[in-house]
């Protein structure tokens, strides 16, 4: 593990002295490999998910492990979609001249070394190697035990990339143990070799970074995101959104996991906002209000308020207007994805502004939390702390900064 951080850190001197167009080309050949490597990654695919329907695995889980090709394809274009990104490494942030005559420039730097601890997505090894090499920082990969043999696949063929277009090939590593020790030696920094760390899993993993890292976190907890149907929504926008919501992709941190509806409109659009979801194969966990409405509604408690399921299940709630939204949204929330459905501009304003996530929505489903959608190629995780990064975070937040400051001869009185 030491020599792994020693080879990333002089990975990523050199990374960060390539050019903007070095690095680019570097990800089209890593994309190129992994389309020429489909299947050995595809058989390495096969392996992790038997294993995983042997240890009873199945459902969101199984999901966000398995590929086929039209998954690893989306996952090679999202490569080629990071690489064409504008380079964010040397973009000048601001610059000003002191009267004495100083000029000074603040200039976006790479970070340098990136940790990323990650469980079952195998997508994660690409998107988190793409972003970390475009923004000129190496990468050292920790896969779940899960995603093993895929993630070693995957990596594998991108440092090929790396390799044919003469750019560092330990820009890009995988801990190649699935000992979990790994993690603690990651978390201490690897004797000062890796500037951050960031997870992406479960509570569990997020938690026990976020207690034992000693070096700074990109991090989030749990996607506890609401979707809030005001008074004044349009209950066919409603039942889109709120659909989508929850069900498009259940196993994803920006799935809807509680529904409010306002008490205004209860009367009209909680019965079909809970029929679609019912009719769709989703649990449906209700106050009162809600189990009245219809028989197959199960009764929700204080623990379902609190629980990002990434399943078909959702808690439904009905609240009294805005103010309700709002005050369950700040008990509950884990400040991830939070959205309003409603015609009323005022609300949909006051909404965006008084809750405090990574991501707000106005008439849009929370699956939009995604960094591709963002335009940003592809994320690295969804952080919802407020440090330096916050929200998807891209190849812009992956960078730091430094002063440049050009003078004439001043001396300083």
């Amino acid at each position: 593990m030491l020599t792994l951080g020693q080879n990333a850190r002089h990975a990523a001197r050199a990374l960060a002295l390539a050019s903007g167009a070095q690095r680019a080309d570097g990800l089209r050949a890593a994309a190129k490999a992994l389309r020429a490597a489909s299947p050995t990654i595809l058989a390495a695919n096969r392996d992790d998910c038997a294993d995983a329907v042997a240890r009873g695995t199945k459902g969101a889980f199984l999901d966000r492990l398995t590929l086929d090709e039209q998954r690893l394809h989306a996952i090679a274009k999202a490569v080629e979609d990071v690489a064409a990104l504008t380079d964010p490494v040397g973009r000048v942030l601001a610059s000003w001249t002191q009267p004495n005559g100083l000029h000074f420039e603040r200039v976006a730097t790479p970070l340098g070394v990136i940790g990323v601890i990650f469980e079952s997505r195998p997508n994660v090894t690409a998107d988190a190697a793409a972003l970390c090499v475009k923004s000129g920082n190496a990468v050292i990969l920790r896969a779940g035990s899960e995603s093993f043999r895929t993630s070693s696949a995957i990596a594998e063929a991108m440092r090929d990339g790396l390799r044919a277009a003469n750019l560092p090939v330990d820009a890009i590593q995988l801990v190649p143990t699935r000992d979990r020790e790994a993690v603690g030696l990651m978390l201490r920094g690897l004797n000062g070799a890796i500037d951050v760390i960031v997870p992406r899993g479960g509570k569990s993993l997020v938690a026990r970074v976020q207690d034992e890292a000693r070096v700074p976190v990109f991090a989030h907890l749990e996607g506890l995101c609401h979707v809030y149907v005001d008074g004044a929504a349009d209950l066919a926008m409603a039942r889109a959104i709120v659909k989508n919501a929850k069900l498009r992709r259940t196993g994803i941190c920006g799935a809807a996991e509680t529904l409010l509806v306002d008490q205004a409109c209860a009367a009209t659009h909680l019965a079909p906002l809970v029929k679609d979801l019912l009719d769709a194969g989703c649990e449906v966990r209700g106050d009162a209000v809600t189990q009245a409405i219809d028989a197959r509604v199960k009764p929700a408690n204080d623990e379902d308020w609190a629980t990002e399921y990434l399943d078909a299940i959702i808690a439904c709630r009905v609240v009294d207007g805005l103010d309700g939204a709002l005050a369950h949204i700040a008990r509950w929330s884990s400040n991830h994805t939070d959205s309003i459905i409603t015609a009323d501009t005022a609300r949909a304003e006051r909404f965006l502004r008084e809750v405090d996530s990574a991501i707000v929505l106005h008439n849009a489903s929370t699956q939009f939390a995604d960094g591709g959608e963002f335009g940003f190629g592809a994320e690295i995780g969804i952080a919802t702390g407020r440090m330096h990064a916050r929200g998807p975070v891209g190849v812009e937040q992956l960078t730091s900064f430094n002063y440049r400051v050009r003078g004439t001869g001043q001396t300083r009185p």
